[in-house]
């Protein structure tokens, strides 16, 4: 049975006072998990060591801390970026790598990525996989190539034993990320049906079958229940929503 998770992106959002306000509130308020369920808050930098003692010291099960990004050297002469060790000794389990933003504001390449995944497996990490199309791919019906692109030259070199343990992908469109605009649900369902198919055929369709794949992109409390429920969107990577109780705490409850 394949992991279904809800991810919260807090992107550069929130003080250390602020987080502790919001975490606190949606860990008291949120509903037990089921077995295959994860929470993970991925909390921005100044806020992991703080984020880390409210995951540790929660009764709830199934709740972990992520981090935005890393660099995939251990350490070295690049101002301003953080590395894996640091990240592992705050208690971070997770890792979003390739989000759009990165892609577009900072020039991150499939290559790049490709070096950042295979340090994160080092590590022992789960890896949160962001791939998706701009709005001019989409209008030209390429997304799935592009898509395609996008993780055969950053994934497609792992064992398929290696991948099943560390990769949860993200399709993001980015026509949708913070624009509330929401791809329809048989547009979610159609690129996930993709991409577990692309999995199929590179490795098998057993592996494809235990791999999660979230939808990030103006996901909501209003619309994740008719998202979640397609055949092959296991939960959601959330922008906006994330950053008020109030709107997370539904997102959540629609994995039930």
């Amino acid at each position: 049975m394949r992991k279904k998770i809800v991810a919260g992106n807090w992107k550069m959002n929130t003080t250390i006072a602020e987080g502790k306000l919001l975490l606190d509130s949606v860990i008291s308020q949120m509903p037990a998990l089921a077995s295959n369920h994860q929470v993970i808050f991925c909390v921005p930098f100044t806020q992991l060591f703080v984020a880390n003692e409210i995951v540790n010291q929660s009764s709830k099960h199934n709740i972990f801390l992520g981090a935005q990004n890393c660099h995939d050297k251990a350490a070295g002469a690049f101002t301003g970026e953080i590395s894996i060790p640091m990240l592992t000794e705050v208690g971070v389990h997770s890792v979003i790598i390739g989000h759009s933003e990165r892609r577009q504001y900072f020039g991150e390449s499939n290559t790049f990525l490709k070096a950042k995944v295979d340090a994160l497996i080092a590590a022992n990490k789960q890896i949160l996989f962001c791939c998706g199309e701009p709005l001019q791919v989409r209008e030209a019906n390429t997304q799935n190539e592009y898509v395609t692109a996008q993780l055969k030259e950053s994934l497609f070199h792992l064992s398929p034993e290696t991948f099943m343990q560390h990769i949860v992908i993200a399709y993001e469109p980015i026509w949708a990320i913070g624009t509330g605009v929401t791809a329809s649900t048989e547009q979610a369902q159609e690129m996930h049906a993709s991409i577990r198919h692309l999995l199929a055929e590179t490795y098998s369709a057993e592996m494809a079958n235990e791999i999660t794949i979230l939808y990030g992109g103006s996901c909501n409390g209003s619309n994740a229940k008719e998202l979640f429920s397609c055949a092959d969107v296991d939960g959601g990577l959330i922008g906006g929503a994330a950053l008020k109780a109030e709107l997370f705490l539904p997102i959540i409850q629609a994995l039930a």
